[in-house]
């Protein structure tokens, strides 16, 4: 089991910012960033291995990888995605394949969340595919959300969706299992060659839409968000300082 995060975006509603550094190296105000609390959380439940999709402003990655091995314990890889700042992440996650078969917990580069949620992911039974999911949240339109079919198997994924009619918000965590590899990347690759602007939930999607089981794991009322502007940063800021 490795982990894995995806780092690659630019975070244009961050800047300034993010003029030099990708979002997920934004400053949290206590010395660390969302990048190294993922970090944090992997060595905390056992991960001794990790991958970092990186793109825009990799060098600020680069640059700090033998830091984050020594403060974290960990053997780090960093994948360049070359498309990172005119394709989606369906094309980001698909980047780090080669890393799919062991099996991995990803984390996106710009959700700040407790370690807790991967500590709950890890207790559920081994599945090929589980998401994190908050189901206590009130959802508005831009949060990825989802449905489920009868038997609570993942049904559908999308923003797209009126929030009345989801069980929950997709947090930006997954646990994959092993061997699991080669129908996640068929499935990602047929969702960025369909349209390179699409998720990697779409990918999930393709997945059901193809028969698989996905697993959705609810995390309980926790202090998590997903940084995508400013404001979302001094949200992070204070989440951080009571952590």
């Amino acid at each position: 089991m490795i982990g894995m995060i995806l780092a690659a975006g630019s975070g244009s509603r961050l800047r300034p910012v993010t003029d030099n550094i990708p979002k997920a190296l934004a400053p949290l105000g206590d010395g660390t960033t969302i990048l190294e609390r993922t970090l944090g959380n992997f060595a905390e439940v056992g991960i001794k291995e990790a991958v970092i999709v990186a793109g825009y402003r990799k060098e600020a990655i680069d640059d700090r990888r033998i830091e984050f091995e020594t403060t974290y314990g960990l053997t780090i890889d960093v994948v360049f995605n070359d498309k990172a700042e005119v394709w989606n992440n369906a094309y980001s996650l698909w980047c780090a394949r080669s890393y799919f078969d062991s099996g991995f917990l990803l984390a996106n580069g710009d959700t700040l969340h407790p370690v807790s949620v991967e500590q709950t992911l890890l207790a559920q039974e081994p599945h090929d595919l589980r998401l994190a999911i908050d189901n206590v949240k009130v959802l508005a339109d831009e949060e990825m959300k989802v449905q489920t079919d009868a038997s609570g198997w993942l049904s559908r994924i999308t923003k797209l969706m009126e929030p009345t009619s989801a069980v929950g918000e997709y947090i930006g965590v997954t646990l994959v299992g092993p061997n699991f590899g080669a129908a996640l990347s068929d499935a990602l690759e047929a969702t960025f060659t369909r349209d390179p602007n699409l998720y990697y939930e779409d990918a999930y999607q393709e997945l059901v839409n193809r028969g698989h089981q996905v697993a959705l794991t609810p995390i309980g009322t926790v202090d998590w968000i997903e940084v995508d502007n400013l404001e979302d940063l001094e949200r992070a800021k204070d989440i951080a300082c009571r952590s």
